[in-house]
């Protein structure tokens, strides 16, 4: 729990109906932290939009309160919430330059035209985009409008800034080439960053800490390390990175590792959230944490038989049948002296028990 000064935003109890019969957010307690670069994370439906569109003023909660440095936002409207909000299509006016748009919301608040102008400039400078004050939006970039837009959302300098799939029009190159340019302009602002997306690479790569959304309900909130080496269930283990999944029984617990069979064979994992001996449980374990033909300790080797080989550049995928299972994955940097593999051939495949994390059964 941050101290009181610490929080900028506070759901408490919030909950979300549409039709009054299905919670799109259930009960809601989340403590944002002033300062933050905090990311909303889920699937289609999840409930990460619609907590951001009730802390913007754009929908309402049906139960519950949102606080704004303790005071409740309820009544105000999201012109009056002090809130910058950047949106996927960038939503610029079409008429303007794009100096008139990022002067937009000062003009609204009454500013003087000479402070407009010098803070207009200033938030030009800021997204590298100095010499474009008179153009209009259809003759910018892609990437370009997305800068104007976050320039716009941070010119009148709001307690909070929104990002609402910022990114998602944007191809791959220019979208992770912006990912960093936010993260720095974070860095640099020390503004409070809310960020809502589906891609756990961009939520990965940008954020202090994520929340994991499904079905309405926080899965699990901590920073991208901790969410990546410690899931706390297996919707978090499969959401956030590529793992593979071994279903099976536990069958002996002693402290913080259990025995779990898996096709008639024990696999020794971490006892992360289990219920008991005797129940179903998911083996969560990283392709890039399993050895074929490893020297060192390993307290779980077993026999697997190479199925296929894609080649990815800085790694090889190695697609392997074991333990009843014929799409298990192990990632092998592509290194010289790295382990010569062809498809049929039998390899040992090991990993230690701190890798491997026995969650409930999904």
């Amino acid at each position: 729990m941050a101290a009181a000064a610490d929080v900028l935003v506070r759901f408490v109890g919030v909950e979300k109906t549409y039709d009054g019969a299905t919670l799109v957010v259930k009960s809601l307690d989340l403590e944002i932290r002033r300062g933050e670069f905090l990311t909303l994370l889920g699937p289609s439906g999840s409930g990460k939009t619609t907590t951001l569109l009730m802390l913007a003023g754009f929908e309402l909660p049906t139960r519950g309160e949102i606080l704004l440095e303790g005071r409740s936002i309820a009544r105000l409207p999201p012109w009056k919430r002090d809130i910058g909000m950047v949106f996927q299509n960038y939503a610029l006016f079409p008429h303007m330059t794009v100096a008139e748009n990022v002067a937009f919301p000062l003009s609204v608040r009454k500013v003087p035209r000479a402070e407009i102008e010098e803070r207009v400039r200033k938030a030009l400078a800021m997204v590298r985009l100095e010499g474009f004050a008179h153009r209009r939006p259809a003759q910018l970039s892609g990437g370009q409008q997305q800068r104007v837009a976050l320039a716009r959302a941070l010119v009148f300098e709001p307690k909070l800034v929104l990002m609402d799939e910022p990114l998602g029009a944007l191809d791959k190159q220019l979208r992770e080439s912006m990912q960093y340019e936010i993260k720095h302009l974070h860095e640099r602002l020390g503004v409070t960053v809310v960020y809502v997306t589906h891609d756990q690479s961009e939520a990965l790569t940008m954020s202090d800490r994520v929340a994991v959304f499904n079905h309405g309900e926080i899965q699990q909130l901590a920073t991208p390390a901790e969410l990546y080496e410690r899931p706390k269930n297996a919707f978090v283990a499969r959401f956030i990175g590529e793992n593979n999944r071994l279903r099976g029984i536990v069958k002996e617990w002693t402290g913080e590792y259990c025995l779990v069979e898996v096709e008639g064979a024990l696999i020794k994992a971490t006892a992360a959230n289990i219920k008991g001996v005797g129940t179903p449980t998911t083996l969560s374990l990283r392709p890039e944490r399993v050895a074929i033909d490893g020297a060192g300790a390993r307290d779980n080797l077993f026999a697997g038989r190479v199925e296929e080989l894609i080649y990815h550049g800085d790694h090889i995928r190695v697609r392997l049948s074991l333990l009843g299972h014929d799409d298990f994955i192990v990632k092998l940097p592509n290194r010289p002296g790295q382990v010569r593999l062809e498809p049929g051939q039998v390899v040992n495949v090991s990993w230690l028990a701190s890798d491997c994390r026995a969650l409930d059964a999904e």
